[in-house]
């Protein structure tokens, strides 16, 4: 073996040793990692299995039992809880307002007279112009019976001959107005699109990509049955939101990347990133005196549900919303670290490390204008409204609806921008813990895939050739 190690040229990078001298397959979808010694997987097991255990109780602890509140009491703020049945769009004919008792709101374009009301004629004499829409029921006891809906000409929903909508159903109204159209009906473009989405995912990622779509559902999982309800029982929604955010990021990194030591480092790297963007949240929500109550959800939640903590709320939304990026930098550095590492076995610490940190610096870059641009486009309605108010950039900036964007865009950057270097340094201690200066100069390598302890001398040859080299091209 070490015959066949001297005959790799310096310059040629490969794969381990232990990946070579004993046959070693690795599966993990991430390339061949590079084994750790017994000790170190101890080590990382000391503080990876705590954690877990940690985690595991308090999903135990705080898993909701029993109905929920609102609905042992009947009760919905968005009327998601009421019958519904299908419908479908038989026809669409264009009536006059006044003829079907419509009365259409006035424009409130600046320059505009007020329109006809009641079908009076608006400007140029015109009369309003409504959409008859004949709606019929596809579906429960009331199958096949229809029920006209007016559109007014400013509405901003429209219907179209053969539309698929869903229609609410109020027993107790009467008979003519039991049913009314409650939203469209968009299973179908939404399935596509799912299917497209995961076809996708398994064509490029195959046998990687299915775990992904496995961890994605798991994780919608833990979403929908853990965090949401527990909040609603009352649990402290930043206790629930590391709990569950924790049992996400475990499920998610070793399913997708495989129960390694890099896997283990990227969780790290993870954990402490999340640790800090908690105890940064926490401060300066408190310090800029954010409420959290600054929508019309976030209030009609505190109005259904007066024992929720909306501040932790918000909060627990900037973990939440941080985890998904924060796997991806802290899987990228630890992967770039390894094979850093693999290609150049010899590199010293401090070279490492500062190769994996220019690879990071570029992913900062990227992922915190992405990070920004999420949330400018989730709150792109609003940044239109101030783009016309009349107060200045730094009043804007400073009202709580605004200033709450700005903590949480600023808070998860920090945690992500932290997570390179911390992610960077762990990876390069685990991945250089196993090599010591051999006694010829070489490097020594101590582990191999089953954990059993190897002292094998690696390229006992190629560090005089190196350094007959190096002096030669001086």
């Amino acid at each position: 073996m070490t015959a066949i190690q001297q005959d790799h040229p310096p310059e040629q990078p490969h794969l381990s040793d232990q990946a070579q001298g004993h046959g070693h397959g690795h599966s993990h979808g991430h390339g061949p990692a590079t084994p750790v010694s017994a000790r170190l997987r101890k080590i990382i097991a000391a503080v990876l299995i705590p954690f877990t255990v940690a985690v595991v109780a308090g999903l135990i602890v705080l898993w909701p039992g029993g109905t929920p509140d609102h609905k042992a009491q009947g009760r919905s703020g968005l009327g998601f809880d009421q019958t519904t049945v299908a419908g479908r769009v038989v026809k669409v004919e264009e009536v006059n307002c006044a003829d079907v008792n419509a009365q259409p709101q006035a424009p409130t374009e600046p320059g505009q007279d007020g329109a006809a009301q009641n079908g009076a004629p608006g400007q140029g004499g015109k009369k309003s112009v409504c959409e008859k829409a004949t709606i019929e029921v596809t579906s429960g006891k009331d199958k096949g019976r229809t029920f006209p809906e007016i559109v007014q000409p400013n509405a901003s929903r429209h219907f179209s001959a053969g539309q698929e909508l869903k229609l609410a159903y109020a027993p107790k109204a009467p008979k003519e107005l039991q049913y009314s159209v409650s939203d469209v009906d968009r299973s179908m473009p939404m399935a596509l699109l799912a299917g497209l989405f995961a076809l996708a995912v398994v064509v490029v990622g195959r046998l990687r990509g299915v775990f992904a779509l496995v961890a994605l559902a798991i994780s919608f999982g833990v979403l929908t049955l853990f965090i949401l309800p527990a909040i609603l029982q009352g649990s402290n929604p930043l206790v629930v939101a590391v709990v569950g955010g924790s049992a996400i990021m475990l499920l998610a990194l070793y399913m997708c990347h495989g129960l390694t030591a890099r896997t283990s480092v990227a969780v790290l790297g993870t954990l402490v990133s999340l640790l800090l963007i908690g105890v940064l949240g926490s401060l300066f929500i408190g310090w800029a005196s954010l409420t959290g109550n600054t929508d019309d959800q976030t209030g009609l939640v505190h109005g259904l549900y007066p024992n929720i903590e909306i501040r932790g709320l918000l909060l627990a939304g900037v973990i939440i919303g941080s985890l998904g990026v924060l796997d991806d930098v802290t899987v990228t550095q630890t992967s770039a670290v390894w094979e850093l590492r693999d290609a150049d076995p010899t590199t010293s610490r401090r070279k490492l490390y500062g190769a994996a940190m220019r690879i990071g610096r570029d992913h900062i870059a990227s992922v915190v204008n992405t990070l920004v641009l999420a949330y400018a486009g989730a709150s792109l309605p609003l940044l239109l409204l101030f783009s016309v108010a009349d107060s200045g950039v730094g009043t804007v900036a400073t009202s709580e609806i605004v200033a709450e964007e700005i903590v949480r865009t600023l808070v998860g950057s920090i945690g992500l921008v932290a997570s390179v270097p911390v992610t960077t340094a762990l990876a390069v201690l685990v991945v250089s813990a196993d090599r010591t200066p051999a006694a010829d100069g070489g490097v020594e390598r101590v582990a191999d895939a089953g954990g059993a302890q190897t002292a094998q001398a690696a390229r006992t040859g190629r560090g005089g050739r190196g350094r007959r080299r190096r002096a030669k091209g001086r």
